[in-house]
């Protein structure tokens, strides 16, 4: 059972909406990143998002100030994890950088936390196996954005124990998420079916098909997804499904899961959607969408 103390490493757009959830539901939380200024970003996003629940009613704002009062910031992993009991790695969706991560938890978490990763395709079983506790690893796969969406994935590591994931599946609904168990195959479950819809999708688009608010509009009226799949693809970052793809194409070794050229050439060129401020669409500062990025109207 996890009391008290929860650390999340990463202080990007998951890593803290992990920790906006957390601390909204009574958990004392250290956000942990080596990158002071993305930690005074990550706490004012915090804020902004708080005061937009605020405004529609959902929480109060003695609730907003308690959220805050269980917020606490750090730049060093061994000094942030010293008294968690459960860590969550919300780093770049980079093996290698998680390996690393992961090492230094082992070496400086308590013997008895719980480490989860929200990575959304990297192996589990890979990252427990960098460990001395790998019965203690699982996945806890969060959906942006983070205080808005109900799902959490639970991924079970080849070694993951049934009382470690028990407690995850708990504390999930404690976050008054949906959690899903699955097993630990590429790409899970959520990745493994979206990744490649997004990817035809793309592929619709570079071979003529139809243009981007074509393929968007089909699946958003046809099929009542809420948001089209080269809108989503943006949302999500086009370096992510990219990523994502090739863990897909590696671990299967089917070339169904081979990324279109499309999207290697946008990544590339440095076309990653609403971070980026151009994917598939155009968008403001705010990453409100504008319209079809010109460039895609025409045959690739």
């Amino acid at each position: 059972m996890i009391d008290k103390n929860i650390s999340v490493i990463g202080a990007g757009t998951m890593g803290n909406g992990i920790a906006h959830v957390f601390a909204q539901h009574g958990f004392s939380v250290t956000l942990i990143d080596i990158n002071q200024a993305q930690l005074d970003k990550a706490i004012i996003t915090i804020i902004k998002n708080l005061d937009r629940q605020v405004a529609k009613g959902t929480i109060t704002e003695v609730k907003k100030q308690a959220t805050l009062a269980n917020l606490s910031t750090q730049t060093s992993i061994e000094l942030g994890v010293a008294n968690a009991e459960l860590i969550v790695e919300a780093a770049t969706e980079n093996i290698d950088l998680k390996l690393s991560i992961f090492k230094q938890l082992d070496a400086f978490a308590p013997t008895n936390a719980i480490l989860a990763s929200n990575t959304s395709s990297i192996s589990i079983t890979k990252i427990a196996s960098v460990t001395k506790r790998p019965s203690q690893v699982i996945g806890m796969h969060f959906m942006n954005p983070v205080p808005v969406m109900k799902l959490v994935e639970i991924i079970n590591g080849y070694a993951t124990s049934e009382a470690v994931t028990n407690t995850i599946n708990e504390l999930s609904k404690q976050l008054q998420k949906v959690p899903c168990v699955v097993n630990d195959y590429p790409g899970f479950i959520a990745n493994r079916i979206l990744m490649p819809m997004i990817n035809e999708a793309i592929y619709s688009l570079y071979e003529n098909v139809a243009g981007v608010e074509e393929i968007d509009t089909v699946m958003k009226l046809g099929m009542a997804h809420p948001m089209g799949p080269l809108q989503l693809a943006d949302f999500i970052g086009l370096d992510v499904c990219l990523s994502i793809l090739k863990v897909l194409q590696d671990g299967f070794g089917n070339p169904k899961y081979a990324p279109c050229p499309l999207l290697v050439n946008m990544v590339t060129a440095g076309k990653l959607g609403i971070k980026s401020g151009e994917g598939f669409y155009n968008y403001v500062p705010s990453g409100k969408l504008i319209v079809p990025s010109n460039r895609y109207n025409r045959k690739m």
